[in-house]
């Protein structure tokens, strides 16, 4: 692979970021809980997924030695993933610079990134354990914020919460039936051990 090919994302990632970033679209991301959540979170993480690409060789390589099968870069994710998924934090990130800044850092180089370096390490049973508990993960808080009384987020509207509820519960239902899809009529690909 050329370096242009091999480089083209690390731009994209630093374009996204920026626009990100910028107010006009940060503050209507974060004027909605379920834009924050379902939109701006993830193209973050995806932009943390472009950067795997500017990992040098070598560290990626000495990364390797400790992310046996992916284990550890996934479980990074996944306890950032939990934090940002708190409607504390959700709240925190909207009002508090400080917040926001840990935020557009973290997401990007604590879940989008290790999870970029890890996924082609896991064999085919840590990826569908992963992809169960992120299904189910789905359904938890989408069922918790549809069905919960009470404002879960100070700064959005009950109304607000419910549909980010609906559209997690939404979610879910895509992902099982891609699963479900996969299982019955696609293929799924178990890579060559180690």
């Amino acid at each position: 692979m050329n370096a242009p090919t091999r480089l083209w994302p690390i731009p994209a990632a630093a374009l996204l970021w920026l626009v990100l970033l910028t107010p006009p679209v940060r503050h209507a991301l974060e004027a909605s809980m379920t834009a924050q959540m379902l939109v701006q979170i993830p193209l973050l993480m995806l932009v943390g997924w472009l950067l795997r690409r500017a990992v040098p060789q070598r560290l990626r390589a000495a990364i390797d030695g400790w992310n046996s099968y992916g284990i550890t870069g996934l479980l990074l994710a996944l306890i950032t993933a939990t934090y940002w998924m708190l409607p504390r934090a959700l709240d925190a990130a909207s009002s508090n610079p400080l917040a926001a800044t840990a935020k557009f850092l973290s997401v990007p180089l604590l879940i989008g990134l290790p999870w970029a370096l890890s996924w082609p390490h896991m064999n085919f049973i840590v990826k569908g354990v992963f992809l169960v508990e992120f299904i189910a993960t789905f359904f938890r808080l989408g069922w918790l914020y549809v069905t919960s009384p009470d404002r879960v987020c100070n700064n959005y509207l009950l109304g607000d919460q419910q549909r980010l509820g609906q559209g997690m519960l939404v979610i879910g239902c895509v992902l099982v039936g891609w699963i479900a899809y996969k299982l019955l009529w696609g293929r799924f690909t178990i890579p060559p051990g180690p």
